[in-house]
């Protein structure tokens, strides 16, 4: 019953994506919704200036009607289910606000950082209160080893710090035509596999809607791409996938499970040390999948290369927490 659930679960998030989006992408159009290229960035992106951006809105009601339907089909969503939906909408509110800022008013760089930062902030706070109020673990767990600790009130700058950070790293890997759409397809994957193997069948469903729906984005958003997801999108999506982490207690693994949204993040972060301490650049672009451009690979090898290194690493945290 369970499995059949998941299968038409992924089937409805794909469905709706792929169906609304043909109808979204001319909409946006119209209204001029269309991609800013950095100057910065690669010479190549400069192509994809007038792109349609904030498709991100079609993943959003996909994940939002499949998640409720399906709960809603299976027992009634829990608060589990609100807290999915809480994080993932906030932040794709704070995405559109930024894309909006962008694409509209004409400002290229969006909200501010502080702005962007004190939403998240705000978001993670509220998420926390609830969480507690209901009493849900402040535990840490070491995969692969039989050891946890518990953080108390000090969980709450852990939370605030691992849906800020992810949130960011998701946001930080849209670069390229499919990427988030394709890495974040398998990171849900294998949250959803963790989390019905806890037999937490509502975080399941809420992560396979995902699947469905990133999966229906992609596509339109392949190379070459019809459509961005904007900060809507690659925001909500990285809060969601922290958020599936800290329900299943599987915080720490998702480093392995976001591998490639990690290893993105880092390049930035190397990268400006670097410059900063010595001047010198590490990486010809960051964050690193522009390295590889830069460095004559097709956008498309890029992609698939990220792609088979995120599905190593979520086959790597499946086997850590199921097997190990």
């Amino acid at each position: 019953m369970m499995e059949q659930a998941l299968f038409f679960t992924i089937l409805m998030g794909f469905l709706i994506t792929a169906l609304l989006s043909p109808i979204f992408i001319p909409f946006l159009r119209r209204l001029k919704f269309g991609q800013s290229i950095r100057e910065e960035g690669p010479k190549s992106h400069q192509k994809k200036t007038g792109t349609p951006t904030m498709g991100g809105i079609v993943i959003l009601l996909s994940i939002i009607i499949t998640t409720l339907i399906m709960t809603g089909k299976l027992s009634e969503p829990t608060v589990k289910t609100y807290l999915l939906l809480l994080v993932t909408v906030g932040f794709g509110l704070l995405g559109f606000l930024d894309d909006f800022i962008k694409v509209v008013l004409k400002r290229n760089l969006g909200l501010t950082s502080k702005q962007k930062l004190l939403g998240q902030i705000i978001i993670s706070v509220i998420f926390y209160i609830v969480f507690r109020q209901f009493n849900f673990l402040t535990v840490i767990t070491i995969p692969g080893i039989d050891y946890s600790f518990d953080l108390g009130w000090f969980y709450l700058i852990f939370i605030i710090f691992w849906l800020v950070g992810f949130s960011n790293a998701v946001n930080l890997t849209d670069g390229l035509d499919g990427l988030v759409s394709g890495t974040c397809a398998i990171a849900f994957g294998a949250l959803a596999v963790l989390a019905w193997n806890q037999s937490q069948f509502e975080v399941a469903v809420f992560a396979v809607a995902v699947v469905g729906a990133v999966l229906g984005f992609l596509v339109f958003n392949a190379h070459p791409a019809k459509v961005f997801m904007g900060d809507t999108g690659s925001l909500a999506l990285g809060g969601a996938i922290a958020t599936i982490a800290i329900l299943t207690k599987l915080e720490i693994l998702l480093i392995i499970i976001g591998g490639v949204f990690v290893i993105e993040t880092l390049s930035v972060i190397l990268q400006v040390i670097s410059f900063k301490t010595t001047g010198k650049r590490i990486f010809r672009m960051s964050p690193l999948h522009h390295h590889y451009e830069l460095g004559g690979w097709s956008e498309w090898r890029v992609v698939v290369t990220f792609w088979t290194v995120g599905l190593l690493c979520a086959i790597l945290a499946i086997y850590i927490e199921v097997w190990l």
